[in-house]
Parts: C-alpha cells; sequence; structure tokens
C-alpha cells in the first residue's frame, strides 16, 4: 500500500455535550483516547454490519 492509502482521514465531527460526556467516561474505563473510543466503536458497528448481525439494543 502507499503512504497515501495507510494514512488515517480526519473529519469533524459534532457530538452534544451529553453524547461526549459519556464517550469520554467509556473512553476512559477502556483506557482509550475519546477519538479512539469513537473510532473502535465505528470499526465494530462496521464488523457487525459485514456479518450481517443487527445491533443488540
Amino acid at each position: 500500500m502507499t503512504e497515501t492509502e495507510t494514512k488515517k482521514k480526519q473529519l469533524l465531527l459534532r457530538l452534544s455535550p451529553a453524547l461526549w460526556n459519556e464517550l469520554a467516561a467509556w473512553a476512559a474505563e477502556d483506557f482509550r483516547s475519546i477519538n479512539g473510543q469513537i473510532e473502535f466503536l465505528l470499526s465494530e458497528c462496521v464488523k457487525q454490519r459485514k456479518n450481517g448481525r443487527k445491533s443488540e439494543s
């Protein structure tokens, strides 16, 4: 892979203060940064979608 294929993409994400606080607390429990937690959660959702599983609500 080339450098441009492996370089992470950036995006601006606006979150409510309540959601930010929930993610910050969850990230701290998992010893991750908030950015790392969001990336982890998105990756998990994509994996579940690819496997055809519905989210557990």
